[in-house]
């Protein structure tokens, strides 16, 4: 509607809303619902004999309306003289007794203590524009002392953050109790409601002032309050309602499949997320069966995190294998406790029937999807802060294959998994004897909790780092005229420490520097992940670009590989790994300058912004003549392999015969190391470099 204010200072003016009153002429303006609407919830708090005081009555009809039900001590109060003579008229016959004035909200005639409740729709959302906060304070305090104790101040309003957060801090300040009550819309014509739902804001005056706050959320007008400690969990649920209602809207009517439309629920006592919903539609003109209408697919927990559940293009697959017309992929939090499948989803079905697609049938059946049947296993072992990089978790998950795996995650981008390594139980590593002696019956909880797991060094969980590993096949490592030859490796980013302590476990002749920017990484490392600095593999604290500066600029000192694998904290940019910084042209060259004459260079790039990557690989190949690229299947990671020598004339869709050969040689030296046969490294040389391509 165009007469409707388009900005925050129109909202708070007299002059506004004198227009807007002689524009709308006799036609009364039902901001947020009529009475039919709110009546509930009104006769709930506000009695028939209260003396009541109607704050920014406007010409709605709903002072009228309670006047006709036996409210007959209303006091209707407005800012817009048009709108005050307009309703007096309107009323001066049928309805002697309902009287309106022309007031400032912010500062009214009537004595202390004289109302017995105060009514406002809308009246307070005009005022409290960010600029204007100051305007609906002053009202909200005149409120307060017209109000007698025991009285209510009950407002409508949509509840926008900046506007409920004022009003509620202010009266949780006086010592007031609280209570927010989201109407459920009952309309389901676009044109007939709001896109946020309406909330009721009921303040109750105490003659004392509650030394605790008392903070409750109410579902529609009847609904058990929720009672919250803080005002920001009472926020979090008006956020997560009305981030609802929007989804709900939307979902009316048909999404596509690549809208990547998502909710977050939290628990309705602690506020903290509790599950993630992601609705993916199947695309126009897909076959679908006409049953198959509306599923629900539950992400074991521990999976979250991988391609098929967080990526776009994963749930995408995942929906058309499902083959439902409409499919709600729903994650697990952590530190939330599900008890079985069967809880979960009596939790979730009143919530995710609101989502199903237009047109389902009402009897229509809805399934619950789930991979192997349970809601699978997590259990956080610790927990810390770094300086650096925020809050962060250690946990162990048993994953789809039945494995254990542990995970280094910063909850600032939990759905990344920063660093993972797969997990043994101590004694199948020291013992077979005493392994096949065990009982099988320890469930993956079971195993977890005791203290005999260990890291398993010879398993590399990224698949990056397999073809980083794969890679060095190009410096000869395992020929037999390399048989002495030392290799240097100088790597940048630790993580948990999985790749490093690989290629010192199992490569021959291999000496490795890491340098590591966040110590509380390095102790992460070495607590939770089995990393185990020692002579031919140290750990230099520091910022990457300057040891490289260092290093270079000391002299003499020469590496055979040097490797990037650190991510970038900057979210804005289309490129998470590495920092923009690290593919600078004159970084690149000291990187080159710091290469024995055979030297690689090995560089993690993941990169979504396709002419970022267009720039990064520009800056590259003016350093590197030879440039070699192994994308890696189902994620955004390529590693680029850059050498110092000319491009070979070869297929770049085959591996040449040399590096077939090399491959071959590193894989049997990594067979050949002195490890435990069941610790062996489970990898694949030439299968991992036989999609190598040219740049």
């Amino acid at each position: 509607m165009s007469l409707l204010p388009r900005t925050a200072e129109e909202f708070s003016s007299a002059e506004y809303w004198e227009k807007f009153f002689k524009k709308r002429g006799e036609r009364a303006f039902e901001w947020y619902g009529d009475y039919n609407k709110l009546c509930g919830v009104l006769h709930k708090y506000i009695k028939v004999q209260d003396k009541v005081l109607v704050v920014g009555c406007g010409n709605s009809e709903l002072s009228e309306q309670l006047y006709d039900v036996g409210y007959k001590h209303l006091t209707n109060i407005d800012i817009s003289e048009t709108v005050v003579n307009h309703m007096n008229q309107r009323n001066a016959e049928r309805r002697p007794g309902l009287t309106f004035y022309q007031v400032d909200a912010t500062k009214t005639p009537y004595e202390d203590a004289s109302y017995q409740a105060a009514l406002d729709k809308g009246t307070l959302d005009a005022m409290a524009s960010e600029e204007e906060g100051a305007l609906a304070r002053n009202m909200l305090t005149e409120v307060g002392r017209v109000l007698s104790v025991g009285g209510r101040y009950v407002c409508v309003t949509l509840a926008q953050e900046s506007v409920i957060k004022l009003a509620v801090e202010h009266f949780v300040q006086l010592g007031w109790a609280v209570r927010l009550h989201c109407l459920q819309e009952e309309s389901k014509r676009e044109e007939d409601s709001f896109a946020l739902p309406v909330f009721v804001l009921v303040c109750t005056k105490f003659r004392q002032p509650m030394p605790t706050p008392i903070l409750e959320m109410c579902l529609g007008e009847d609904g058990a309050p929720v009672r919250h400690t803080q005002v920001s969990q009472l926020l979090s649920a008006v956020r997560e309602h009305q981030a609802y209602s929007v989804l709900r809207k939307r979902l009316r009517t048909n999404t596509d499949a690549s809208s990547n439309l998502s909710l977050t629920l939290c628990h309705a006592k602690t506020g903290l997320p509790r599950y993630t919903l992601t609705i993916q539609d199947c695309p126009p003109g897909a076959k679908v069966p006409r049953v198959n209408q509306f599923a629900i697919f539950i992400v074991p927990q521990g999976s979250e995190t991988a391609w098929l559940y967080s990526s776009s293009e994963g749930r995408r697959q995942l929906a058309a294998s499902a083959n439902f017309r409409r499919l709600v992929i729903v994650s697990m939090h952590r530190n939330q406790e599900y008890t079985d499948m069967q809880a979960v989803q009596s939790e979730l079905s009143p919530v995710v029937m609101d989502l199903a697609p237009p047109g389902m049938p009402a009897n229509q059946q809805v399934p619950f999807l789930s991979v192997g049947g349970d809601l699978g296993w997590r259990e956080e072992v610790n927990r810390g802060v770094s300086q650096l990089s925020g809050e962060y978790c250690v946990e162990n998950v048993k994953g789809e294959d039945g494995e254990l795996y542990r995970r280094l995650v910063f909850l600032s981008n939990a759905a990344l998994v920063q660093s993972e390594s797969r997990l043994v139980l101590l004694n199948m590593v020291t013992s077979q004897k005493k392994r096949n002696k065990r009982k099988a019956k320890a469930s993956a909880a079971q195993a977890a909790s005791s203290t005999t797991l260990s890291v398993d060094s010879g398993f590399l969980c990224c698949a990056h780092h397999e073809v980083m590993v794969a890679c060095l096949a190009m410096l000869g490592v395992g020929m037999p005229q390399n048989k002495d030859l030392p290799v240097s490796v100088l790597l940048v980013g630790l993580g948990g420490g999985g790749l490093p302590q690989f290629l010192r476990d199992f490569m021959p002749n291999m000496t490795i520097e890491v340098v590591e920017l966040d110590p509380v990484v390095l102790e992460v490392a070495k607590q939770w992940f089995g990393f185990q600095p020692d002579d031919h593999l140290t750990v230099t604290l520091g910022d990457g670009l300057e040891r490289i500066c260092a290093l270079e600029k000391e002299g003499g000192h020469l590496f055979d590989a040097i490797m990037f694998d650190v991510d970038n904290k900057d979210r804005t940019l289309g490129m998470s790994c590495p920092p923009a910084a690290f593919v600078e042209t004159p970084i690149l060259q000291k990187v080159r300058n710091l290469l024995t004459p055979r030297g690689l260079f090995i560089l993690n790039l993941a990169c979504r912004d396709l002419a970022l990557r267009k720039s990064v690989l520009e800056r590259v190949s003016g350093v590197f003549p030879t440039i070699l690229s192994r994308k890696i299947e189902e994620e955004i990671n390529e590693v680029l392999l850059c050498t110092c020598g000319e491009k070979e004339a070869s297929d770049a869709d085959h591996i040449s015969p040399s590096l077939s050969q090399a491959a071959k040689n590193l894989q049997s030296a990594l067979y050949s190391s002195r490890t435990e046969p069941n610790r062996r490294p489970n990898i694949d040389i030439a299968e991992l470099l036989k999609d190598l391509k040219v740049v």
